[in-house]
């Protein structure tokens, strides 16, 4: 049990530090998407313009795909390295101690002595 309460814990660090790198990749990435238009709107680009390069901007937008997995990886393994703190649960890990607390609070029939 205390092996699969190991593993659960090493399990859900992994996933909290995929979800991490997914918020920061996403602000980083729609940070720039709206910066660059906000500068792109405010210096009046017109509609001409857009659609004479719009082949480029879907060749960069189908080869950022794997990429953006790629950076996502990266930066997860960087919160893991790095971060951990982030990671840690507010009152430690789940211990068999705490599983056997929780269970006799709730089970009508143990009487503790």
């Amino acid at each position: 049990l205390e092996r699969q309460l190991l593993m659960q814990n090493q399990m859900r660090e992994r996933q909290t530090a995929m979800q991490i790198a997914w918020t920061r990749e996403f602000l980083k990435y729609f940070g720039t998407f709206f910066g660059l238009a906000a500068i792109g709107l405010t210096a009046g680009y017109d509609i001409y313009f857009l659609t004479e390069n719009i082949d480029i901007l879907q060749l960069y937008l189908c080869g950022t795909g794997s990429l953006f997995s790629i950076m996502l990886n990266s930066e997860a393994e960087n919160i893991l390295d790095t971060q951990s703190s982030l990671l840690e649960l507010p009152k430690g890990p789940l211990t068999y101690e705490d599983l056997e607390k929780i269970r006799r609070s709730q089970s009508k029939f143990f009487i503790e002595k």
